[in-house]
């Protein structure tokens, strides 16, 4: 059986980790080359880097905070936020990414992810999701850092995306999001059943049980953001707890 892994995301802004709730209230949480660097030690087995206000300011990625983290950790990243073209992915995988996310921009052109896959390798092509529940049931994709209705449903853009040669979906939830109320698993079991690409549970944890249940709803990948970034928890107790529950984890350094 594979390990699920957890993995870190450092929201950044202006060259700083930020951290909301529902994508709001943003707070200053630190520095991203220092905290990739503690994360990485403790046992993190991917990072994910996105920088939030690229896509509502028209603007690509800020190169320069990828290449910081880059040199200070040896685990995969992958980044997003402001990836708009093929030469935009490119910038970001010089720069130091395993892997790019794009959301915003998928949307508007479809044929952007089957033109990173050709070009790159659907291994480092991941569709970032974020979804809001609605109120006659389903989930819908919201773009441009949450400001925006996508117009589209969840699971179906998930199935069109994986046929378009993505090879990983990073779901987040909005209302859950900085919440510590759980992830929606409900959303991540509709989505493990519309795809066979690795799925990546983002928004809500708080405990070791909340990861649990993702993983028990079909997540491959766990991500964590506010319960590290307040020190509520650690890497290893989280892979401890997780071990402890017999779900397979890559063993800490710490």
């Amino acid at each position: 059986m594979l390990t699920c892994r957890i993995v870190p995301c450092l929201d950044v802004d202006a060259g700083r980790v930020v951290k909301g709730t529902r994508f709001r209230d943003l707070r200053d949480c630190g520095d991203p080359a220092e905290l990739a660097a503690r994360y990485a030690r403790d046992g993190a087995d991917e990072i994910v880097l996105l920088d939030v206000s690229a896509t509502t300011a028209d603007r690509g990625h800020a190169l320069a905070t990828t290449a910081a983290v880059r040199v200070v950790v040896d685990v995969p990243l992958c980044i997003g936020g402001g990836v708009r073209t093929v030469a935009d992915a490119r910038a970001l995988l010089e720069h130091g990414a395993d892997k790019v996310a794009v959301n915003s921009a998928a949307v508007r052109d479809p044929t952007l992810l089957s033109r990173l896959a050709d070009a790159f390798g659907s291994q480092a092509v991941v569709l970032a999701i974020d979804a809001l529940p609605q109120p006659d049931g389903g989930h819908r994709v919201r773009t441009h850092a949450g400001t925006a209705d996508g117009e589209l449903d969840v699971v179906a853009w998930i199935r069109a995306a994986t046929a378009r040669g993505i090879g990983e979906v990073l779901l987040t939830s909005i209302d859950r999001d900085g919440t510590g109320l759980g992830y929606d698993t409900d959303l991540l079991t509709a989505a493990r059943a519309a795809t066979d690409v690795p799925l990546i549970a983002s928004g809500g944890a708080r405990t070791p049980t909340h990861l649990l249940d993702a993983a028990r709803a079909g997540a491959d990948a766990l991500l964590i953001a506010s319960m590290l970034h307040d020190g509520r928890t650690s890497i290893p107790d989280l892979k401890r707890a997780l071990a402890a529950a017999d779900l397979p984890v890559r063993a800490s350094l710490s």
